[in-house]
């Protein structure tokens, strides 16, 4: 017989040791020994588990609190369904919940629609491992933008979360990354130089001023990022994440190529020939800061004049295909992601072209 903390009587079928790979019964485990014990239904993470002579709970380990919230939703779009294993609220709220039971970080709240849940968590990484899993375990969903959760103090004060950054790069880079997050409000704490020709940098920073923010992919992939987390403090200011606007199909199709070699002029595309597309959905990054729409649907005439070779003549430059964390990191607040086991797609919250406007108007 054991006691949890919460002075219940339980009783444990089997409790299991590791072999490698394999799980072994055993009757007894020493200190510093992991086991895995079955036959408790009622059991949670912090739970001390005892024997009946001396039940005493091991204090709980303070678990650090989420800073980043996302919106997860159910998907949509015109493509919604054609991907996905699981794809209603209902597939969405049973998953979300479930990872509470192993996930001690995460926080899942109900929204005022059924169709919608605001999951918060330690950062973008941590969130992004989460909607990975999900992905590949057959989940059609899309998510927002990542926002930081803010707080108020008693005279009504705007604070926000920040972090303590620890950047290592390579000497030559040390004024790059200075540079880049200073314009994120990020304070230089400290700096000295370390084994290999590498500088180790200090920062304490909002940590919204760390979305989007990938040393390795900047600095030729020899930057290493850490973080902790340091506290609330004053609202620090504006931030201007993207300077650019998105491209964005005009209607629905598939992409041909005379569509996309009008389309690269405007921007770098993410898309290439024969991608599914509808109206509304974000087809690559615009080079001005303006969202643009474009017909990449659009084929050329037939005409009596037209060369058999016409088409030939037209180069592509190969697409920028995002991957899930660079994905997350481009939206802007009024797009979502739209996530299936099999594409990730960037689309605008609002699919009609009259509605987006009208609502950008009102927004301005």
């Amino acid at each position: 017989m054991i006691w949890n903390k919460r002075n219940e009587k339980l009783k444990s079928a089997s409790s299991m040791s590791f072999d490698g790979l394999n799980k072994v019964e055993v009757k007894e485990a020493t200190i510093g020994s992991i086991v895995a014990i079955s036959g408790i239904a009622d059991i949670h993470i912090g739970d001390t588990l005892c024997g009946g002579e001396n039940p005493e709970a091991i204090p709980f380990q303070k678990i650090s609190e989420p800073t980043i919230a996302m919106n997860f939703i159910v998907n949509d779009s015109p493509l919604a369904g054609q991907e996905g294993k699981y794809i209603t609220s209902r597939h969405l709220r049973d998953r979300l919940y479930r990872e509470l039971n192993t996930d001690v970080s995460l926080r899942v709240e109900d929204t005022d629609t059924t169709e919608c849940f605001k999951v918060s968590g330690r950062g973008e990484l941590h969130l992004s491992v989460l909607i990975e899993n999900m992905r590949r375990e057959g989940y059609e969903f899309a998510v927002s933008k990542a926002e930081v959760l803010y707080k108020y103090d008693e005279n009504g004060k705007k604070l926000e979360p920040m972090e303590l950054a620890y950047i290592d790069v390579p000497d030559e880079f040390t004024g790059a990354v200075i540079s880049k997050l200073q314009q994120r409000k990020g304070e230089l704490r400290n700096m000295g130089s370390i084994a290999g020709g590498y500088t180790r940098l200090e920062f304490h920073i909002p940590a919204r001023g760390l979305i989007g923010y990938r040393v390795s992919q900047t600095y030729k992939g020899n930057g290493i990022l850490n973080t902790m987390f340091d506290g609330y403090e004053p609202y620090k200011g504006e931030i201007a994440y993207r300077a650019t606007g998105s491209l964005i199909a005009f209607e629905s199709g598939e992409a041909v190529t005379y569509g996309l070699f009008s389309a690269q002029e405007r921007g770098t595309l993410f898309i290439g020939p024969g991608a599914k597309v509808y109206s509304g959905m974000v087809i690559g990054q615009c080079s001005k800061a303006e969202d643009i729409e474009l017909n990449v649907c659009k084929k050329k005439h037939l005409t009596n004049t037209r060369s058999s070779s016409a088409d030939e003549a037209l180069t592509l430059v190969p697409p920028k295909v995002l991957s899930l964390e660079q994905a997350i990191d481009f939206i802007d607040t009024d797009e979502l992601l739209e996530v299936t086991p099999e594409s990730l797609r960037i689309r605008k919250k609002i699919l009609d072209p009259t509605l987006r406007k009208r609502a950008g108007f009102k927004k301005n």
